[in-house]
């Protein structure tokens, strides 16, 4: 898989490119190194993500479900806390990852769910993953062949480490969203709390920028080049590293920080931090302050 060199507290390592073409998922499969495949399809409020991998998959995909093993149980963290490195650990092996293993996860269509699988490895210290640009809509729009046979895969042996990707609690999120720029993710009539369907409140944290996933892609779906993401983000004022985003419940914010990696905004191996938690664990507390309007 295409690398570069990044910087995580000392030594230069090798990390993939965060994105990938369908024409370069093709090449890497047919390579001497081909990657895991992670089925992430999931949507808020359904149909099951299992059942879309059921009618049809990219062939060697393994499914991954977002609630059961890729968060730990919602509670007092949220929707989506981060899981178990133990379990994260236990479920990755499964999937056949092992520690010299390239990734590539993809969801549906526009990266904002398969993000968080590559989040999550990274965060557990894998560096070769990468999002699928286009996701299966894209994969299958190109004729390209899918398949309903389950792949059984030989377990890993990848060993996770959590820490590798930088996080914010509560109180860290609202002194960066005050001192620096914090990127809310969720649609704007959410951010402007117009509506909120799933979380206590509605509202943004005081001082968070509005900064929608769904700007990340174009008019055909996939996703924006790095120049033209580069140029949004510095619209939304990212200037530097003082930089950190959140989301419903932490899932699609981990597509903005991959997006900021792509675009070359965060400096080479200082990441975004992502607010874990997001806003069903902010606003489940009814002393947070809460922000309305779009400001």
């Amino acid at each position: 898989m295409t690398k570069y060199p990044g910087r995580q507290d000392g030594p230069v390592h090798e990390t993939s490119a965060p994105l990938v073409s369908t024409a370069e998922l093709v090449s890497f499969l047919d390579g001497a190194r081909p990657p895991v495949l992670l089925d992430i399809r999931w949507r808020l409020g359904g149909p099951p993500g299992r059942e879309e991998y059921a009618a049809g998959h990219l062939p060697g995909a393994v499914f991954l479900d977002l609630d059961a093993d890729l968060a730990a149980p919602p509670g007092d963290g949220g929707r989506h806390p981060l899981p178990a490195p133990e379990d994260l650990q236990r479920v990755l092996r499964a999937a056949g990852v092992r520690a010299d293993s390239p990734v590539v996860a993809y969801d549906g269509d526009n990266g904002s769910v398969a993000a968080r699988a590559w989040w999550l490895l990274r965060w557990a210290g894998h560096r070769e993953v990468a999002v699928l640009d286009g996701g299966y809509a894209a994969w299958v729009a190109e004729g390209r062949p899918v398949t309903t046979d389950v792949p059984a895969p030989e377990p890993g042996d990848i060993e996770v480490h959590p820490g590798a990707m930088p996080v914010l609690d509560a109180d860290e999120a609202a002194a960066l969203a005050r001192d620096g720029v914090l990127l809310d993710a969720r649609a704007p009539e959410r951010y402007r709390g117009d509506v909120e369907p799933v979380d206590p409140q509605a509202g943004h944290v005081p001082g968070a920028v509005n900064a929608p996933f769904a700007g990340h892609l174009g008019a055909d779906g996939r996703w924006l080049a790095p120049e033209a993401l580069a140029a949004r983000f510095v619209e939304l004022g990212v200037t530097g590293d003082r930089v950190g985003t959140y989301c419903g419940s932490g899932v699609s914010a981990a597509s903005v920080v991959l997006a900021l990696e792509l675009a070359g905004v965060t400096p080479t191996g200082r990441p975004a931090a992502l607010y874990t938690g997001s806003w069903s664990h902010w606003s489940r507390d009814p002393e947070r302050p809460v922000a309305t309007g779009d400001r």
